[in-house]
This record gives C-alpha cells, structure tokens and sequence, in this order.
C-alpha cells in the first residue's frame, strides 16, 4: 500500500454531496460553522465565486475550483453586491437545487461535507489548514476533475442508479483532494508535511506498515539515506514534531482503528508496539482523553 492510502486508512472518511446551487450575480451563500469533525466543501464547477473566512479573504474561486473548511469554519462565497441579492428557492431531487432570480453571470456549485470520526481523526484534522484550495485545471489534477465532470453529470440529469452513482464518486473524492493539494500546494503543514517531503516518504511509510516496531532515530534516517542529524532536522522542519512524537500519533491512529473493529485494549496494546498495558492505557488517554476501554464502550 503506498504511503497516502496507508495513512488515509486510518482516518476513514465519509463523504455527502447534498446541494446544488446554480446563481445568477449578484447573491451570497453564507454557510454556517459545523461541529468538530465536519468539514464543509465546494465545488465551482461553472462561473465565479469570492470566499471570505479563516485562512481565506477575497480568495477568487475559478471553474473546476474546490475549497474545504476542515475545522468547520463559518464562511461566505459570494458575487456582486450584497444588498442587491435577490431570494432565493430550493427544489428536491437528487441533490436539493438551491437557485435565485440574479439576471446576471452565472455560478454552479456542488456542495457537500467530509464527515470524520470526532474522536479518531484528531490527529488529521489537526495536520489540516483552515482552508484547503484545490485547482482542478492543472494537468495532475486531471483524475480529480473528471470525477467532478461526472459528478456534474450525474447531477443535471439524474438517471436510473444516480443516486448510488454519486454515493461512490463522492466518496473517492476526499484521497483525490488530498493527493492534488500535496502536489500543488507550496508549503504543507504538520503530518501532511512529512508525506508532502519526498525524502522522509520510506521512513513514514516503513513506521505506518509496522507501527509495532521499536524504530530508532538511526534506523529511520538509514531508510531515507540521510545522516541521523539532517533526519531530525528535516523531519522537525517538515512535520513541526519529532519522529517519536508521529510514530505515537500513528500508533495511536492505529490503535482506535483496532478498538473500532472489537478487539481488546491489551491485544491492541501490543499490535502498537506496547508491552506494557499500562503504558499503552497512558498514551491512548493522552492522545484521546479517555483510556481504550472507555473508547471501545463510547458507542455500544
């Protein structure tokens, strides 16, 4: 498995594309904050759009444009002026068509949420920007934008099996994203940072496929050909923490994924690497502020 879907499989995603927005100048869509662990997403998929919020101001959103708000941020997009924006009337269907009665240049937007598990995915949401802006007209982003193309498609005219259709492309959508933003973005923060470092790649990868093992500082710059004192230097620069402190994060990640599927907190314990329960009960608690016991019951 490489790196990007070793690391996204410990964060499970899901994905709802739920609203269609097709507006003429001027209007406004003001979109509300959302709860830890729901992170609101747009599409343009034809015309303009001004974003205002966290990390973003006046930010010019272009045909095949995405922006996602992964802490739940209140944001506005918007056109024109808005005193003159006229109201606005919503159809069902296979998404909710939201339109207004602006006679002038026209915007679609899809819109949706990434919905992560609150507890589980700390660590990800943390390593995420408020604002994450993917353009989908760059030649690598070409598998992004056709899955939008198809999305559109299935959108404007719905066809037997449409709904599912849209189900499983949408939830493809959150790794495409990702992928896209790793290869466009300029700077990359926490552990995003370290994927985003080619150099630093074997050594996240070889901590993601065998969590358990006691890796030193040594073996790890050995797997990425570096001498022990540049390793550290790059990997604090790239990831803002120390090898040890993501190899726990990842461990951590894998740990809640195993309570998730039943297992027992001792035999989790030591699939990560613990050989004390003790110790595992502490770093588990630390991380998610309740001990894997406590974590495994929270929804049976």
């Amino acid at each position: 498995m490489d790196t990007l879907s070793h690391l996204l499989s410990l964060y499970p995603v899901r994905t709802a594309l739920d609203v269609r927005c097709r507006f003429g100048a001027p209007w406004v869509l003001d979109h509300d904050g959302t709860p830890t662990g729901v992170a609101p997403y747009h599409l343009i998929v034809r015309g303009e759009a001004l974003a205002d919020g966290p990390g973003v101001d006046q930010r010019l959103l272009k045909a095949g444009d995405i922006i996602v708000f992964p802490h739940g941020s209140k944001h506005r997009l918007h056109i024109g002026d808005p005193a003159r924006v006229s109201q606005e009337t919503a159809e069902p269907g296979l998404l909710r068509n939201v339109r207004n009665e602006g006679d002038g240049p026209q915007t679609d937007i899809l819109c949706g949420e990434f919905r992560f598990d609150e507890d589980g995915s700390a660590g990800l949401l943390a390593a995420l920007p408020p604002v994450v802006v993917v353009c989908t007209n760059w030649p690598d982003a070409r598998s992004l934008r056709q899955l939008i193309d198809m999305l559109q498609a299935e959108a404007e005219a719905p066809r037997g099996g449409s709904e599912a259709i849209v189900r499983q492309l949408a939830s493809a959508l959150f790794a495409l994203l990702i992928r896209t933003w790793l290869e466009q973005a300029l700077s990359i923060p926490g552990l995003f940072g370290v994927l985003a470092e080619r150099r630093l790649q074997a050594a996240l990868n070889s901590m993601l496929t065998a969590p358990e093992k006691p890796w030193t500082l040594e073996e790890l710059a050995e797997l990425s050909h570096m001498s022990r004192a540049t390793f550290a230097r790059l990997f604090k620069q790239a990831a803002d923490a120390t090898p040890a402190d993501v190899l726990t994060q990842l461990r951590m990640a894998r740990a809640a994924r195993l309570l998730d599927e039943g297992r027992q907190a001792g035999l989790v314990g030591e699939a990560v690497g613990y050989q004390s329960e003790a110790a595992f009960n502490r770093a588990f608690k630390r991380q998610y502020g309740v001990g894997p016991g406590a974590y495994r019951r929270r929804e049976a």
